[in-house]
Protein backbone atom coordinates (compact mmCIF):
# COMPACT_ATOMS: atom_id res chain seq x y z
CA UNK A 1 0.00 0.00 0.00
CA UNK A 2 2.23 2.69 -1.47
CA UNK A 3 -0.20 5.48 -0.45
CA UNK A 4 -1.49 4.19 2.85
CA UNK A 5 -0.95 5.76 6.51
CA UNK A 6 -1.96 5.21 10.01
CA UNK A 7 -4.84 7.04 10.60
CA UNK A 8 -7.94 7.12 12.98
CA UNK A 9 -11.43 7.59 11.43
CA UNK A 10 -11.59 11.24 12.56
CA UNK A 11 -8.62 12.26 10.86
CA UNK A 12 -9.77 10.33 7.70
CA UNK A 13 -13.11 12.00 7.82
CA UNK A 14 -11.39 15.46 8.86
CA UNK A 15 -8.61 14.60 5.65
CA UNK A 16 -11.71 14.20 3.17
CA UNK A 17 -13.29 17.58 4.27
CA UNK A 18 -10.53 19.72 3.44
CA UNK A 19 -9.63 17.16 0.09
CA UNK A 20 -13.56 17.76 -0.87
CA UNK A 21 -13.54 21.99 -0.05
CA UNK A 22 -15.22 21.97 3.20
CA UNK A 23 -13.82 24.89 4.83
CA UNK A 24 -16.82 25.03 7.58
CA UNK A 25 -18.44 22.89 9.94
CA UNK A 26 -21.04 23.60 12.50
CA UNK A 27 -21.53 21.35 15.53
CA UNK A 28 -21.46 20.86 19.38
CA UNK A 29 -18.96 18.35 20.52
CA UNK A 30 -19.87 15.62 22.79
CA UNK A 31 -18.13 12.47 24.53
CA UNK A 32 -19.22 9.87 21.42
CA UNK A 33 -17.56 12.43 18.88
CA UNK A 34 -14.91 13.74 20.85
CA UNK A 35 -12.27 11.85 18.92
CA UNK A 36 -13.69 13.50 15.54
CA UNK A 37 -13.50 16.67 16.73
CA UNK A 38 -9.88 16.67 18.16
CA UNK A 39 -8.99 15.73 14.22
CA UNK A 40 -10.71 18.98 13.30
CA UNK A 41 -9.02 20.68 15.65
CA UNK A 42 -5.80 19.34 14.10
CA UNK A 43 -6.72 20.36 10.79
CA UNK A 44 -7.90 24.06 12.26
CA UNK A 45 -6.08 25.84 9.47
CA UNK A 46 -7.96 24.77 7.26
CA UNK A 47 -11.33 24.09 8.50
CA UNK A 48 -13.22 26.55 10.64
CA UNK A 49 -15.30 25.15 13.65
CA UNK A 50 -18.49 27.15 14.60
CA UNK A 51 -19.79 26.01 17.78
CA UNK A 52 -23.62 26.38 18.07
CA UNK A 53 -25.97 26.37 21.39
CA UNK A 54 -28.47 23.42 19.46
CA UNK A 55 -27.82 20.93 17.21
CA UNK A 56 -30.74 22.39 15.18
CA UNK A 57 -28.44 25.36 14.69
CA UNK A 58 -25.95 23.63 13.44
CA UNK A 59 -27.73 22.00 10.74
CA UNK A 60 -29.48 24.90 9.95
CA UNK A 61 -26.67 26.98 9.58
CA UNK A 62 -25.16 24.18 7.20
CA UNK A 63 -28.25 24.45 5.14
CA UNK A 64 -27.82 28.55 5.11
CA UNK A 65 -24.43 27.87 3.96
CA UNK A 66 -25.06 25.15 1.11
CA UNK A 67 -28.62 26.61 0.22
CA UNK A 68 -26.78 30.35 -0.49
CA UNK A 69 -23.58 28.95 -2.29
CA UNK A 70 -24.57 25.34 -4.29
CA UNK A 71 -21.35 23.96 -2.19
CA UNK A 72 -21.21 21.94 1.07
CA UNK A 73 -22.65 22.78 3.93
CA UNK A 74 -21.16 20.16 6.89
CA UNK A 75 -22.30 19.47 10.62
CA UNK A 76 -21.34 17.51 13.60
CA UNK A 77 -23.32 16.35 15.97
CA UNK A 78 -23.99 13.46 18.71
CA UNK A 79 -25.97 10.68 18.03
CA UNK A 80 -29.20 10.13 19.78
CA UNK A 81 -31.16 12.98 20.61
CA UNK A 82 -28.47 15.50 18.65
CA UNK A 83 -29.72 13.80 15.73
CA UNK A 84 -33.35 13.88 16.63
CA UNK A 85 -32.68 18.05 17.25
CA UNK A 86 -30.61 18.43 14.09
CA UNK A 87 -33.55 16.69 11.97
CA UNK A 88 -35.70 19.42 11.20
CA UNK A 89 -32.73 20.45 9.03
CA UNK A 90 -32.26 17.41 7.29
CA UNK A 91 -35.74 17.29 6.01
CA UNK A 92 -35.77 21.16 5.24
CA UNK A 93 -32.29 20.12 3.48
CA UNK A 94 -33.93 17.40 1.79
CA UNK A 95 -37.22 19.16 0.71
CA UNK A 96 -35.03 22.12 -0.80
CA UNK A 97 -32.34 20.21 -2.67
CA UNK A 98 -29.69 20.88 -0.58
CA UNK A 99 -26.18 19.33 -0.44
CA UNK A 100 -25.69 19.43 3.59
CA UNK A 101 -23.28 16.81 5.06
CA UNK A 102 -24.40 14.99 8.38
CA UNK A 103 -21.30 13.81 10.43
CA UNK A 104 -22.69 12.11 13.60
CA UNK A 105 -21.53 9.41 16.62
CA UNK A 106 -23.33 6.37 17.32
CA UNK A 107 -22.85 4.31 20.87
CA UNK A 108 -20.18 1.38 20.95
CA UNK A 109 -19.95 -0.78 17.77
CA UNK A 110 -20.75 -4.00 19.87
CA UNK A 111 -23.57 -2.36 21.56
CA UNK A 112 -25.35 -1.10 18.86
CA UNK A 113 -28.75 -3.24 18.49
CA UNK A 114 -28.69 -4.31 21.55
CA UNK A 115 -31.32 -2.29 23.30
CA UNK A 116 -29.08 -2.13 26.90
CA UNK A 117 -29.37 1.89 27.52
CA UNK A 118 -26.50 3.01 26.37
CA UNK A 119 -26.17 7.09 26.59
CA UNK A 120 -27.76 8.22 23.30
CA UNK A 121 -28.98 5.04 22.06
CA UNK A 122 -31.72 4.72 19.70
CA UNK A 123 -33.02 1.51 18.42
CA UNK A 124 -31.91 1.76 14.66
CA UNK A 125 -30.44 5.34 14.07
CA UNK A 126 -29.09 4.44 10.48
CA UNK A 127 -32.89 4.10 9.91
CA UNK A 128 -34.14 7.12 11.17
CA UNK A 129 -31.28 8.69 8.74
CA UNK A 130 -31.97 7.12 5.93
CA UNK A 131 -35.28 8.21 6.18
CA UNK A 132 -34.18 11.80 6.58
CA UNK A 133 -31.45 11.92 3.77
CA UNK A 134 -30.49 10.80 0.25
CA UNK A 135 -27.93 8.27 1.37
CA UNK A 136 -26.52 6.98 4.35
CA UNK A 137 -23.70 4.32 5.69
CA UNK A 138 -21.98 3.80 8.99
CA UNK A 139 -18.44 3.92 9.24
CA UNK A 140 -17.26 0.42 11.25
CA UNK A 141 -13.68 0.48 10.89
CA UNK A 142 -11.06 3.14 9.80
CA UNK A 143 -10.40 1.14 6.79
CA UNK A 144 -13.79 1.67 5.57
CA UNK A 145 -13.77 5.47 6.08
CA UNK A 146 -11.83 6.61 2.90
CA UNK A 147 -14.61 4.71 0.52
CA UNK A 148 -17.95 5.54 3.04
CA UNK A 149 -16.96 9.36 2.58
CA UNK A 150 -16.18 9.51 -1.06
CA UNK A 151 -19.45 8.03 -1.55
CA UNK A 152 -21.03 10.64 0.88
CA UNK A 153 -19.35 13.23 -1.36
CA UNK A 154 -19.90 11.31 -4.62
CA UNK A 155 -23.51 11.37 -3.77
CA UNK A 156 -23.33 14.84 -2.35
CA UNK A 157 -22.05 16.20 -5.95
CA UNK A 158 -24.33 13.81 -8.35
CA UNK A 159 -28.32 14.17 -9.43
CA UNK A 160 -30.79 15.60 -7.29
CA UNK A 161 -28.51 17.15 -4.66
CA UNK A 162 -30.11 16.31 -1.27
CA UNK A 163 -28.39 15.69 2.29
CA UNK A 164 -26.41 13.08 3.12
CA UNK A 165 -25.39 11.39 6.91
CA UNK A 166 -22.19 8.92 8.05
CA UNK A 167 -22.48 8.10 11.52
CA UNK A 168 -19.71 6.38 13.22
CA UNK A 169 -19.74 4.14 16.43
CA UNK A 170 -18.28 5.92 19.49
CA UNK A 171 -14.82 3.33 19.80
CA UNK A 172 -14.43 3.65 15.82
CA UNK A 173 -13.45 7.49 15.99
CA UNK A 174 -10.89 7.14 17.52
CA UNK A 175 -9.06 3.88 16.10
CA UNK A 176 -6.36 3.31 14.11
CA UNK A 177 -5.41 1.49 11.40
CA UNK A 178 -3.65 1.44 8.18
CA UNK A 179 -5.52 3.37 5.43
CA UNK A 180 -4.96 4.13 1.89
CA UNK A 181 -7.11 7.93 1.11
CA UNK A 182 -6.53 7.04 -2.28
CA UNK A 183 -10.16 5.94 -3.02
CA UNK A 184 -11.73 6.96 -6.84
CA UNK A 185 -14.11 10.01 -6.45
CA UNK A 186 -14.85 10.53 -9.61
CA UNK A 187 -18.75 11.73 -10.67
CA UNK A 188 -20.46 9.80 -13.16
CA UNK A 189 -21.27 12.83 -15.71
CA UNK A 190 -25.16 13.34 -16.02
CA UNK A 191 -26.99 11.25 -18.76
CA UNK A 192 -26.91 13.19 -22.57
CA UNK A 193 -30.55 14.53 -23.59
CA UNK A 194 -32.29 12.22 -25.75
CA UNK A 195 -32.18 13.81 -29.08
CA UNK A 196 -36.06 12.31 -29.72
CA UNK A 197 -37.11 14.10 -26.33
CA UNK A 198 -35.69 17.23 -27.64
CA UNK A 199 -37.02 17.21 -31.17
CA UNK A 200 -40.81 16.58 -29.90
CA UNK A 201 -40.07 19.75 -26.99
CA UNK A 202 -39.38 21.99 -30.01
CA UNK A 203 -41.93 20.65 -32.24
CA UNK A 204 -44.36 21.73 -28.78
CA UNK A 205 -42.78 24.89 -28.23
CA UNK A 206 -42.31 26.05 -32.16
CA UNK A 207 -46.63 25.68 -32.21
CA UNK A 208 -47.02 27.13 -28.87
CA UNK A 209 -48.76 30.82 -28.63
CA UNK A 210 -48.20 31.16 -25.15
CA UNK A 211 -45.31 29.11 -23.40
CA UNK A 212 -44.55 30.01 -19.92
CA UNK A 213 -40.92 28.41 -18.50
CA UNK A 214 -40.99 27.72 -14.67
CA UNK A 215 -37.44 27.41 -13.18
CA UNK A 216 -36.77 25.78 -9.69
CA UNK A 217 -33.44 25.31 -7.91
CA UNK A 218 -32.16 22.53 -10.48
CA UNK A 219 -32.11 25.32 -12.67
CA UNK A 220 -29.75 27.53 -11.36
CA UNK A 221 -26.61 26.66 -12.96
CA UNK A 222 -28.70 26.78 -16.54
CA UNK A 223 -29.04 30.48 -16.08
CA UNK A 224 -28.12 31.58 -19.17
CA UNK A 225 -29.56 28.97 -21.14
CA UNK A 226 -32.86 29.89 -19.65
CA UNK A 227 -32.67 33.54 -20.09
CA UNK A 228 -31.72 32.31 -23.96
CA UNK A 229 -35.26 30.22 -23.84
CA UNK A 230 -36.72 32.90 -22.80
CA UNK A 231 -36.15 35.54 -25.68
CA UNK A 232 -36.56 32.64 -28.48
CA UNK A 233 -39.90 31.96 -26.77
CA UNK A 234 -41.62 35.50 -25.95
CA UNK A 235 -41.79 33.01 -22.78
CA UNK A 236 -42.71 34.61 -19.11
CA UNK A 237 -40.27 32.71 -16.46
CA UNK A 238 -42.03 32.16 -13.27
CA UNK A 239 -40.44 30.49 -9.91
CA UNK A 240 -42.05 29.70 -6.75
CA UNK A 241 -39.21 29.58 -4.11
CA UNK A 242 -35.65 28.92 -5.03
CA UNK A 243 -35.18 29.33 -8.63
CA UNK A 244 -36.14 33.11 -8.20
CA UNK A 245 -33.86 35.30 -9.80
CA UNK A 246 -32.14 32.89 -12.18
CA UNK A 247 -34.53 35.44 -14.53
CA UNK A 248 -34.13 38.57 -12.55
CA UNK A 249 -37.60 39.98 -11.87
CA UNK A 250 -36.10 43.54 -13.14
CA UNK A 251 -36.13 42.05 -16.15
CA UNK A 252 -39.41 41.74 -18.39
CA UNK A 253 -39.02 38.37 -18.77
CA UNK A 254 -38.85 37.74 -14.93
CA UNK A 255 -42.24 36.80 -13.10
CA UNK A 256 -42.68 36.31 -9.13
CA UNK A 257 -45.38 33.23 -8.19
CA UNK A 258 -47.83 36.03 -8.00
CA UNK A 259 -47.46 38.09 -11.19
CA UNK A 260 -46.88 34.42 -12.98
CA UNK A 261 -50.67 33.84 -12.48
CA UNK A 262 -52.53 35.88 -15.20
CA UNK A 263 -50.62 34.49 -17.51
CA UNK A 264 -50.32 30.90 -16.68
CA UNK A 265 -54.36 31.17 -17.35
CA UNK A 266 -53.58 31.34 -20.95
CA UNK A 267 -50.23 29.03 -21.02
CA UNK A 268 -50.56 26.30 -24.19
CA UNK A 269 -46.97 24.69 -23.04
CA UNK A 270 -45.35 24.79 -19.82
CA UNK A 271 -41.84 24.15 -19.92
CA UNK A 272 -40.35 23.21 -16.30
CA UNK A 273 -36.67 22.84 -16.17
CA UNK A 274 -35.30 21.56 -12.34
CA UNK A 275 -38.60 22.34 -10.88
CA UNK A 276 -41.38 19.98 -9.11
CA UNK A 277 -44.17 22.53 -10.86
CA UNK A 278 -45.40 23.00 -7.39
CA UNK A 279 -46.10 26.29 -8.14
CA UNK A 280 -48.63 25.26 -11.05
CA UNK A 281 -49.67 22.17 -9.73
CA UNK A 282 -50.39 22.52 -5.91
CA UNK A 283 -50.58 26.46 -5.90
CA UNK A 284 -52.45 27.94 -8.54
CA UNK A 285 -54.02 25.01 -9.02
CA UNK A 286 -56.06 25.96 -11.73
CA UNK A 287 -54.88 24.10 -15.41
CA UNK A 288 -55.50 25.55 -18.57
CA UNK A 289 -57.69 23.53 -21.21
CA UNK A 290 -55.41 21.50 -23.26
CA UNK A 291 -51.65 22.80 -22.44
CA UNK A 292 -48.50 20.76 -23.04
CA UNK A 293 -45.81 20.01 -20.36
CA UNK A 294 -42.42 19.38 -21.10
CA UNK A 295 -39.88 18.97 -18.11
CA UNK A 296 -36.12 19.19 -18.08
CA UNK A 297 -34.91 17.24 -14.48
CA UNK A 298 -31.89 15.28 -13.78
CA UNK A 299 -34.26 12.98 -11.39
CA UNK A 300 -36.44 10.35 -13.00
CA UNK A 301 -38.65 9.75 -10.33
CA UNK A 302 -40.02 13.49 -10.96
CA UNK A 303 -41.40 11.88 -14.42
CA UNK A 304 -43.64 9.73 -13.00
CA UNK A 305 -45.00 12.39 -10.00
CA UNK A 306 -45.80 14.44 -12.55
CA UNK A 307 -45.77 13.08 -16.00
CA UNK A 308 -45.30 15.37 -18.65
CA UNK A 309 -45.80 15.24 -22.49
CA UNK A 310 -42.41 15.37 -23.38
CA UNK A 311 -39.43 14.28 -20.40
CA UNK A 312 -36.15 15.01 -20.64
CA UNK A 313 -33.55 13.45 -18.19
CA UNK A 314 -30.45 15.14 -17.97
CA UNK A 315 -28.89 18.04 -16.22
CA UNK A 316 -30.80 21.77 -16.54
CA UNK A 317 -27.44 22.78 -18.46
CA UNK A 318 -27.50 20.70 -21.13
CA UNK A 319 -31.25 19.70 -21.14
CA UNK A 320 -31.41 24.14 -21.84
CA UNK A 321 -28.68 23.98 -23.96
CA UNK A 322 -30.02 21.25 -26.35
CA UNK A 323 -33.14 23.43 -26.52
CA UNK A 324 -31.55 26.51 -27.00
CA UNK A 325 -29.74 24.90 -29.98
CA UNK A 326 -32.70 23.28 -31.67
CA UNK A 327 -34.66 26.20 -31.69
CA UNK A 328 -32.37 28.66 -33.03
CA UNK A 329 -31.77 26.33 -35.74
CA UNK A 330 -35.70 26.04 -36.76
CA UNK A 331 -37.81 28.59 -34.99
CA UNK A 332 -39.11 32.28 -36.78
CA UNK A 333 -38.11 34.92 -34.88
CA UNK A 334 -41.28 36.24 -32.32
CA UNK A 335 -42.17 39.32 -31.69
CA UNK A 336 -41.26 40.87 -28.68
CA UNK A 337 -43.76 40.34 -25.64
CA UNK A 338 -41.51 42.77 -23.60
CA UNK A 339 -44.17 45.61 -23.23
CA UNK A 340 -47.39 43.21 -22.38
CA UNK A 341 -45.30 41.10 -19.78
CA UNK A 342 -43.97 45.07 -18.62
CA UNK A 343 -47.74 46.12 -17.99
CA UNK A 344 -48.59 42.67 -16.58
CA UNK A 345 -46.03 42.86 -13.99
CA UNK A 346 -46.53 46.49 -13.20
CA UNK A 347 -50.78 46.33 -12.39
CA UNK A 348 -49.63 43.10 -10.09
CA UNK A 349 -46.93 45.65 -8.69
CA UNK A 350 -49.73 48.08 -8.26
CA UNK A 351 -52.37 45.68 -6.60
CA UNK A 352 -50.30 43.64 -4.16
CA UNK A 353 -49.33 47.11 -2.01
CA UNK A 354 -52.81 46.70 -0.61
CA UNK A 355 -51.52 44.00 1.61
CA UNK A 356 -50.16 45.93 4.60
CA UNK A 357 -48.09 46.71 6.80
CA UNK A 358 -45.73 43.94 4.88
CA UNK A 359 -45.48 45.27 1.66
CA UNK A 360 -44.64 48.64 2.74
CA UNK A 361 -41.64 47.05 5.29
CA UNK A 362 -40.50 44.80 2.24
CA UNK A 363 -40.11 47.87 0.04
CA UNK A 364 -37.76 49.52 2.44
CA UNK A 365 -35.72 46.24 2.83
CA UNK A 366 -35.90 45.94 -0.66
CA UNK A 367 -34.57 49.71 -1.28
CA UNK A 368 -31.44 49.47 1.02
CA UNK A 369 -30.17 45.95 0.16
CA UNK A 370 -27.84 45.66 -2.57
CA UNK A 371 -28.95 43.69 -5.60
CA UNK A 372 -26.95 40.99 -4.86
CA UNK A 373 -27.72 40.79 -1.02
CA UNK A 374 -29.27 37.79 0.79
CA UNK A 375 -33.11 37.98 2.06
CA UNK A 376 -33.38 34.88 3.90
CA UNK A 377 -37.49 34.50 4.79
CA UNK A 378 -39.05 32.71 7.58
CA UNK A 379 -42.67 31.54 8.41
CA UNK A 380 -44.45 34.55 9.42
CA UNK A 381 -46.84 36.96 7.94
CA UNK A 382 -43.91 39.18 5.99
CA UNK A 383 -42.02 35.85 4.83
CA UNK A 384 -45.42 34.62 3.21
CA UNK A 385 -45.49 38.21 1.50
CA UNK A 386 -42.46 37.89 0.29
CA UNK A 387 -42.27 35.40 -1.68
CA UNK A 388 -44.58 37.11 -4.22
CA UNK A 389 -43.78 40.89 -2.90
CA UNK A 390 -40.00 41.02 -2.70
CA UNK A 391 -38.17 41.14 -6.07
CA UNK A 392 -34.98 38.92 -6.45
CA UNK A 393 -32.88 39.88 -8.91
CA UNK A 394 -30.02 37.20 -8.58
CA UNK A 395 -30.18 33.41 -8.26
CA UNK A 396 -29.62 32.01 -4.27
CA UNK A 397 -30.28 35.25 -3.03
CA UNK A 398 -33.61 34.56 -1.97
CA UNK A 399 -32.99 31.85 0.62
CA UNK A 400 -35.72 29.48 1.71
CA UNK A 401 -37.36 26.62 3.54
CA UNK A 402 -38.95 24.77 0.78
CA UNK A 403 -42.14 22.81 0.59
CA UNK A 404 -41.39 21.66 4.61
CA UNK A 405 -42.32 25.24 5.76
CA UNK A 406 -41.03 25.31 8.99
CA UNK A 407 -41.62 27.69 11.52
CA UNK A 408 -38.06 28.68 12.97
CA UNK A 409 -35.91 27.86 10.45
CA UNK A 410 -34.86 30.87 8.77
CA UNK A 411 -33.01 33.19 11.83
CA UNK A 412 -30.12 29.76 12.31
CA UNK A 413 -30.29 29.01 8.58
CA UNK A 414 -29.35 33.00 7.82
CA UNK A 415 -26.41 33.02 9.89
CA UNK A 416 -25.06 30.39 7.64
CA UNK A 417 -25.52 32.45 4.90
CA UNK A 418 -23.81 35.79 6.08
CA UNK A 419 -20.87 32.94 7.24
CA UNK A 420 -20.80 31.23 3.68
CA UNK A 421 -20.93 34.85 2.19
CA UNK A 422 -18.85 37.45 4.94
CA UNK A 423 -18.60 40.29 2.01
CA UNK A 424 -22.35 40.13 1.03
CA UNK A 425 -25.25 42.05 3.12
CA UNK A 426 -28.13 39.17 4.26
CA UNK A 427 -30.82 39.83 6.10
CA UNK A 428 -32.98 37.85 8.18
CA UNK A 429 -36.94 38.48 7.76
CA UNK A 430 -38.87 36.48 10.77
CA UNK A 431 -41.92 36.68 12.96
CA UNK A 432 -41.43 36.73 16.70
CA UNK A 433 -42.52 33.06 16.86
CA UNK A 434 -40.24 31.84 14.43
CA UNK A 435 -37.47 33.65 16.27
CA UNK A 436 -37.96 32.02 19.35
CA UNK A 437 -37.07 28.65 18.04
CA UNK A 438 -33.33 29.96 17.51
CA UNK A 439 -32.96 32.67 19.66
CA UNK A 440 -29.89 31.22 21.50
CA UNK A 441 -28.12 31.28 18.80
CA UNK A 442 -27.59 34.84 19.31
CA UNK A 443 -24.63 33.80 21.63
CA UNK A 444 -23.33 32.00 18.52
CA UNK A 445 -23.48 35.43 16.56
CA UNK A 446 -21.99 37.24 19.01
CA UNK A 447 -19.38 35.10 19.44
CA UNK A 448 -18.50 35.12 15.89
CA UNK A 449 -18.89 38.58 15.22
CA UNK A 450 -21.45 37.41 12.84
CA UNK A 451 -22.59 41.08 11.37
CA UNK A 452 -26.54 39.00 10.16
CA UNK A 453 -28.94 41.48 10.07
CA UNK A 454 -32.50 39.99 11.58
CA UNK A 455 -35.83 41.87 11.60
CA UNK A 456 -38.39 40.68 14.06
CA UNK A 457 -41.62 41.77 12.88
CA UNK A 458 -43.29 41.09 16.72
CA UNK A 459 -47.07 40.71 16.41
CA UNK A 460 -47.59 38.91 19.77
CA UNK A 461 -48.91 35.78 17.66
CA UNK A 462 -49.09 33.09 15.74
CA UNK A 463 -50.43 35.14 12.56
CA UNK A 464 -51.86 32.29 10.43
CA UNK A 465 -53.56 30.37 13.29
CA UNK A 466 -54.36 33.81 14.68
CA UNK A 467 -55.98 34.47 11.31
CA UNK A 468 -57.52 31.37 11.07
CA UNK A 469 -59.00 31.01 14.07
CA UNK A 470 -61.08 34.05 13.69
CA UNK A 471 -61.90 34.15 10.36
CA UNK A 472 -62.94 30.14 10.33
CA UNK A 473 -63.25 28.85 13.65
CA UNK A 474 -65.42 32.14 14.68
CA UNK A 475 -63.35 33.27 17.08
CA UNK A 476 -62.31 30.49 19.23
CA UNK A 477 -58.68 31.16 19.91
CA UNK A 478 -56.72 28.75 21.61
CA UNK A 479 -52.64 29.14 21.65
CA UNK A 480 -52.07 31.25 18.87
CA UNK A 481 -51.00 34.61 21.42
CA UNK A 482 -47.96 34.86 22.77
CA UNK A 483 -45.97 36.71 25.47
CA UNK A 484 -42.65 37.63 24.48
CA UNK A 485 -39.16 39.48 25.53
CA UNK A 486 -38.44 42.99 24.86
CA UNK A 487 -36.88 41.77 22.00
CA UNK A 488 -34.47 45.18 21.46
CA UNK A 489 -33.12 44.90 25.50
CA UNK A 490 -33.19 40.59 24.75
CA UNK A 491 -30.44 41.44 21.82
CA UNK A 492 -28.61 43.75 23.83
CA UNK A 493 -28.25 41.51 26.77
CA UNK A 494 -26.28 38.93 23.93
CA UNK A 495 -24.08 41.57 23.44
CA UNK A 496 -25.95 42.41 19.88
CA UNK A 497 -26.78 45.99 18.72
CA UNK A 498 -30.14 45.92 18.35
CA UNK A 499 -33.15 48.96 17.55
CA UNK A 500 -36.61 49.72 17.62
CA UNK A 501 -38.05 50.67 14.08
CA UNK A 502 -41.95 51.48 14.13
CA UNK A 503 -42.39 52.63 10.67
CA UNK A 504 -40.66 51.64 7.35
CA UNK A 505 -38.90 54.85 7.35
CA UNK A 506 -37.56 54.07 10.62
CA UNK A 507 -36.92 50.20 9.34
CA UNK A 508 -34.90 51.68 6.28
CA UNK A 509 -32.36 53.99 8.57
CA UNK A 510 -31.69 51.01 10.82
CA UNK A 511 -30.98 48.55 7.98
CA UNK A 512 -28.60 51.04 6.63
CA UNK A 513 -26.99 51.47 10.10
CA UNK A 514 -27.09 47.53 10.76
CA UNK A 515 -25.18 46.83 7.01
CA UNK A 516 -22.45 49.97 8.00
CA UNK A 517 -20.96 47.95 11.30
CA UNK A 518 -19.89 44.73 12.49
CA UNK A 519 -21.48 42.17 14.67
CA UNK A 520 -24.98 41.29 14.73
CA UNK A 521 -27.97 43.40 14.57
CA UNK A 522 -31.61 43.01 15.57
CA UNK A 523 -34.20 45.30 14.37
CA UNK A 524 -37.97 44.64 16.28
CA UNK A 525 -41.10 45.88 14.23
CA UNK A 526 -44.10 45.87 16.13
CA UNK A 527 -47.49 45.19 15.05
CA UNK A 528 -50.92 44.95 16.51
CA UNK A 529 -52.44 40.83 16.39
CA UNK A 530 -54.10 40.23 13.66
CA UNK A 531 -53.66 43.66 11.90
CA UNK A 532 -52.06 42.33 8.96
CA UNK A 533 -53.57 41.73 5.50
CA UNK A 534 -53.65 37.60 4.16
CA UNK A 535 -51.12 37.15 1.49
CA UNK A 536 -53.25 34.17 1.08
CA UNK A 537 -54.85 35.14 -2.12
CA UNK A 538 -51.15 35.61 -3.99
CA UNK A 539 -50.33 32.81 -2.95
CA UNK A 540 -53.56 30.38 -3.75
CA UNK A 541 -55.47 32.39 -6.26
CA UNK A 542 -57.67 29.42 -7.08
CA UNK A 543 -58.52 28.75 -3.72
Amino acid sequence: MGNAEQLSTGQVIARSLVRNGVDTIFGIPGAHTYDLIDALHEYGDKIRFIVNRHEQGSGYMAYGYAKSTGRVGAFTCVPGPGVLNAGAALCTAYGANAPVLCLTGNIQSHNIGRGRGILHELPDQLAILRGLTKWSERINHPTEAPAVMGEAFKQLASGRPRPVAVETPWDVFGARALVNLDVPMDVAPPPEPDPDAIARAVALLQNAKNPMITVGSGAIAARAEVQQLALLLQAPVTAHRSGRGIVGEDSAYGFSCGAGYKPWLATDVLLGIGSRLELQYLRWIKIPAGVKVIRIDIDPTEMVRLKPDVGIVTDAKLGARALVDALSAVAAKRPSREQEFKAIKSQFRQEIQRVQPQMDFLNAIREVLPRDGFFVEEISQVGFTSRFGFPVYEPRTFVTGGYQDNVGFGFMSALGVKIANPDKPVVSVTGDGGFMFGVMELATAVKYDINLVTIVFNNSSYGNVLRDQRNVYKGREIGSSLTNPDFVKLAASFGATAYLAKTPAQLKTALEKGFAQTGPVLIEVPTAPGSETSPWPYLHPSM
